[in-house]
């Protein structure tokens, strides 16, 4: 005898919650995204890579096998620049150059900024726009002007004479960021910080220097990778080699071994790698920053 089964009528699936976008969807939307970081991190890391790889072939290697591994890897392009004198000579002259640079500008901003942002004037806004037009105003005009000013105040074959313009130069940009990143903390503080003792220098030192970290670590970031970068002004101001940066450097060792294109690969890459290091360990603090600055904004 043959039992006859009910068949339970199957469940309806649960229909999505409102407003809640599906995976597929959610997917589609940001491919175009992901496509677009990683073309742009291939554009940026290919070059780095090729002129890695370059560095450790022989010159007849290049032009042999241009995009292949090296086979054998000539090391020695490497090794021969990191024992010679010379190298290292030229990256603590681009250090001293570019720290006692950032020190100078982030100061002279942090309190031009202050000034700026905190107190009410007369000409106050006028001030600030002269400051602002700095922006606009090119180096290569003030090159002729500047090296004349240099040499009559002795600075030629100084360290000051790049220091000292490379901070004037850098000085509206550190303001404009600074100001907007001060303008934004609440005057309460500024009150409370008054009814408890502080003058307006504390205020500034102890409260809000501390609150503006994340501007400051950020300024500090492109003052010194602007300075290490500087080419030009360097090349105005030491006629010797005493105190050449490594920009100068790269110039006069690409200019001894053009024949040797190896070599001079390797001399880029090791000259790269101090400012790329400064930013890999400056690079949270540099984000954090920038993504403060666009919250405040």
């Amino acid at each position: 005898m043959t039992l006859a089964h009910k068949t339970l009528p199957e469940r309806p699936a649960p229909a999505p919650a409102a407003g809640t976008p599906k995976r597929g969807r959610r997917t589609g939307r940001s491919l175009p995204l992901h496509v677009v970081l990683i073309t742009v991190g291939a554009v940026m890391a290919v070059p780095l890579l090729y002129a890695v790889l370059s560095g450790f072939k022989s010159t007849d290697q290049l032009s042999r096998n241009p995009i292949g591994l090296p086979d054998p890897w000539v090391t020695s392009n490497y090794t021969d620049i990191l024992v010679s004198g010379s190298f290292w000579q030229l990256v603590g002259s681009s250090t001293l150059i570019a720290v006692s640079t950032t020190v100078l500008v982030v100061a002279v901003s942090a309190l031009a900024a202050f000034s700026f942002a905190r107190f009410a004037f007369r000409g106050r806004e006028l001030l600030f726009t002269l400051f602002t037009m700095g922006l606009m105003f090119p180096f290569a005009v003030a090159a002729l002007p500047l090296f004349l000013l240099l040499r009559s105040l002795g600075l030629l074959d100084n360290p000051l004479g790049v220091i000292l313009p490379q901070a004037a130069f850098g000085l509206p940009m550190t303001i404009i960021i600074l100001r907007g990143f001060f303008r934004e903390i609440p005057g309460e503080l500024e009150e409370a910080a008054t009814l408890d003792g502080c003058g307006p220098f504390g205020f500034f030192w102890r409260v809000l220097l501390p609150m503006a970290r994340p501007a400051l670590g950020t300024v500090s970031v492109l003052a010194v990778v602007t300075s290490w970068n500087n080419f030009f002004l360097p090349l105005l101001v030491f006629t010797e080699s005493t105190w050449w940066t490594i920009p100068i450097g790269v110039q006069q060792f690409q200019g001894q071994y053009a024949a040797d294109t190896a070599r001079v690969f390797a001399y880029l890459v090791l000259a790269m790698v101090p400012a790329l290091a400064f930013y890999s360990l400056a690079e949270r603090q540099l984000v954090g920053g920038l993504a403060a600055g666009a919250t405040k904004g």
